[in-house]
């Protein structure tokens, strides 16, 4: 086998050549297998408690433990009831009591007092300013206004005495009652327009 071994550098001897790249290549082989990588590729490490929360299941036993207790305490209270009558107070016969009733009672009495004396000087009060001796200085007033005024106080207000001859032509806006020197004259004046009236009245019938 030595004899048709081909090395890659000149050798004397190929046997020990051989046997030399032999050895040299399984401790290549085994440097390379032993070979730690640089970067860590493996997984990371599993821990259980993270996986299995001990905790959390020992809270979640005791909960279970606890309501089944609950549920036999009740389910024995019901068997009790549905075998005897029962042993319930149902009833709520309680009377409201207060610590401070009294306190309110007597700060109500006295507001209430107050308030009533307060209401008695507001009626018992006699006004300032007598109504009577204003209308009587207001009707003073305007006869003192009558007085010295050129027309009446009602001028506004008063009707007119006559009516026109002829109903087409545009009625006067002048007022009705003129100035006192002047209330004779139109008075004769209307009674003229009156009489007028009257006499066309009975021709046309």
């Amino acid at each position: 086998m030595h004899k048709s071994y081909q090395s890659t550098r000149p050798s004397a001897n190929r046997l020990l050549q051989k046997r030399w790249d032999d050895k040299y290549f399984s401790e290549h082989r085994l440097l390379v297998r032993d070979a730690r990588p640089t970067v860590d590729t493996r997984p990371p490490r599993t821990y259980m408690h993270l996986h299995m929360k001990l905790k959390k299941l020992q809270i979640e036993e005791e909960r279970s433990a606890t309501i089944e207790r609950d549920n036999r305490i009740l389910l024995e209270k019901m068997s009790n009831i549905m075998r005897t009558t029962g042993s319930i107070d149902n009833h709520n016969d309680y009377e409201s009591k207060s610590l401070n009733h009294e306190k309110r009672r007597r700060e109500l009495l006295r507001v209430s007092r107050e308030n009533s004396t307060m209401i008695k000087r507001i009626v018992e009060r006699k006004p300032d300013i007598s109504r009577t001796s204003w209308s009587s200085s207001w009707s003073k007033n305007l006869s003192y206004l009558d007085n010295i005024s050129k027309y009446d106080l009602d001028w506004h207000e008063s009707k007119p005495i006559s009516r026109q001859l002829h109903s087409r032509e545009p009625s006067s806006r002048r007022p009705t009652t003129g100035p006192r020197e002047n209330r004779n004259a139109i008075k004769n004046t209307a009674e003229t327009d009156e009489t007028e009236t009257t006499k066309l009245d009975k021709n046309e019938a």
